[in-house]
């Protein structure tokens, strides 16, 4: 590794910066809101009171709520949860998250975005971080939500038999 890649690398992870997924964060009170709901960045950069950036190693899942408002009201509500991609993978354009994510679940709207953060609530009820649940039940609550339908919920066994696949097909 050459000084200038080394000096790339996050101090923390040893992930080299230039493959990690970087989320533009802010806050400006009762106006903007973009912040995590959940995940374990492995990098914050905070520029000034109002703005911010973390930084997701490849493969780890987050959610990223976007919220903002005018004088009369709200106007926009959504949440992704989105996993970070690796160098050369795929990935899907989305606002504020460079270079872009696998998408598991966008849902815009506050009523949907309402329950989904119910959803989230559920896993974590169970003691499971909703980081660490099945990619595929973030889909399935996309999808559910999708077509107005009720998302089945998060159950620890789901949550085992997930632990297992991923230990034997990583």
């Amino acid at each position: 590794m050459n000084a200038r890649a080394a000096a790339a690398t996050s101090a923390s992870t040893g992930v080299p910066a230039d493959i990690l997924t970087y989320v533009e964060l802010t806050w400006h009170a009762k106006h903007v809101e973009h912040r995590i709901r959940f995940g374990h960045p492995v990098r914050r950069e905070r520029r000034d009171r109002r703005h911010g950036r973390v930084a997701f190693a490849p493969g780890s899942i987050f959610a990223v709520i976007r919220w903002a408002a005018n004088d009369f009201g709200t106007v926009l509500s959504r949440i992704d949860i989105l996993r970070a991609v690796g160098a050369g993978e795929r990935c899907t354009t989305v606002p504020f998250v460079e270079p872009g994510a696998a998408i598991l679940l966008s849902i815009s709207g506050w009523p949907k975005v309402e329950r989904v953060l119910q959803a989230i609530d559920g896993v974590e009820a169970l003691r499971i971080d909703p980081a660490d649940a099945a990619p595929e039940h973030w889909q399935h609550v996309h999808n559910r939500l999708s077509v107005n339908e009720v998302p089945r919920g998060y159950t620890r066994s789901r949550h085992q038999i997930w632990l297992k696949r991923r230990r034997i097909a990583p």
